[in-house]
């Protein structure tokens, strides 16, 4: 080879010569000058290895042999290096190797300006051949911490919604998930419409825009968030997005301790068993309590459905679903007969004629608070007064 000897010379002051490759790349490349990202030992290692490769094969031909190239390409991932900046760094060494190679060149006679023309093209060409397989192992380091990574934030998020987790898993999620170690935290719940689809797709970057942290999980029929709320007006931002996305949604009370997620979680989804109808909207445990804790205990619900309304539920289909609906607007007229009958369009009297019918029918009288109680918690365990019964 026309520059083995020149190469040989080299690789005798190989750890001088990668000291100074070393401290020329730590002052150019910003990246390289974080000790606590690459220490100087690393980098003098990285380019004694690849200036060793490079003048092996000059000194003694063959095939190259990228495995030095593809290790620091492997290592810069790992430890979090830019690739703009690993490559920088590369042709810095480059330049500064082939800068010896022709100082030492031209102290030899033998070794002409059309030679060394000729090996810079070589050397070029090796350097870009190395720099290629660092580039591609960074790459596919990168893309394998990736899924690694995503692997380890879903068993995560999983944890926490399933409640499998320590004092030490909870410290690791809230830092792995960019999550506050401290509340308040809410848990939404969304109903999946198409299998894999997302019902709350933009929710999760309009929270960042809005500076509110969240994780996320979808399941085969319904989607799952935790979210931080850090300021007294987080919750209503956070409302106003889930509301944006048309997706009917379960909204949990708020917490303080990512280990109440499961409860959390549980509320939220009784707050969207709980949503009425079948179009998008957002239910809040907190706003309807008692039809959550009627949603909580459906055995015991549709015990005290029919406890209370079974002679109302064996009237026919109209009539049935007619005093059950002059009862719903009643309840959410706070027991106004003048504001149920606005929402009915009816006349008030009407309206008080069907409540009389109810208490007969019931046996309870709706002036008494109790009786009135048991027919509203009642009435929520009937989900479709058009079809109960």
């Amino acid at each position: 080879m026309i520059l083995s000897g020149v190469a040989a010379t080299l690789q005798e002051g190989l750890p001088e010569l990668s000291e100074r490759m070393a401290l020329r790349i730590r002052a150019d490349v910003e990246a390289y000058r974080d000790e606590s990202l690459i220490t100087l030992e690393s980098l003098r290692t990285s380019c004694a290895a690849n200036a060793d490769l490079i003048l092996s094969h000059l000194r003694l031909g063959g095939t190259p042999d990228a495995g030095s190239a593809r290790e620091t390409g492997r290592l810069r991932a790992e430890q979090g290096v830019p690739l703009a900046d690993t490559l920088h760094a590369y042709r810095i060494g480059s330049q500064l190797l082939w800068t010896e190679i022709l100082a030492e060149a031209r102290t030899r006679p033998d070794v002409s300006g059309d030679l060394l023309l000729t090996e810079s093209a070589e050397f070029w060409s090796l350097s870009g051949l190395y720099a290629e397989a660092v580039a591609v192992a960074y790459r596919e380091t990168a893309a394998e911490l990736t899924s690694q990574g995503q692997a380890r934030r879903s068993a995560l998020v999983e944890a926490l919604f399933t409640g499998i987790v320590t004092d030490r898993t909870l410290w690791e999620a809230a830092r792995e998930l960019h999550l506050p170690e401290q509340g308040p935290y809410a848990v939404a719940a969304a109903e999946v419409g198409t299998l894999g689809e997302e019902p709350l797709i933009g929710a999760g970057p309009a929270l960042r825009r809005a500076n509110l942290p969240s994780v996320w999980r979808l399941l085969p029929d319904e989607q799952l968030a935790l979210i931080a709320l850090p300021t007294p007006a987080a919750e209503d931002t956070c409302l106003r997005v889930l509301r944006r996305t048309r997706a009917r949604v379960g909204f949990s009370p708020r917490f303080d301790s990512l280990r109440d997620t499961p409860q959390a979680l549980r509320f939220a989804r009784l707050a969207l068993g709980g949503l009425r109808g079948t179009g998008p909207g957002v239910a809040r445990f907190d706003d309807d309590p008692l039809a959550m804790v009627v949603a909580a205990a459906p055995v015991e619900a549709a015990h005290l459905r029919e406890l209370v309304l079974r002679p109302l539920l064996d009237l026919p289909a109209a009539e049935r679903s007619r005093l059950l609906r002059t009862l719903e607007h009643w309840f959410s007229a706070a027991g106004s007969a003048g504001g149920a009958a606005r929402s009915l369009f009816v006349h008030p009297n009407t309206v008080r004629y069907r409540l009389r019918r109810v208490e007969q029918l019931t046996g309870r009288s709706l002036s008494d608070p109790r009786a009135a109680a048991d027919i509203g918690a009642a009435l929520l365990a009937v989900r479709d007064p058009g079809r109960a019964g």
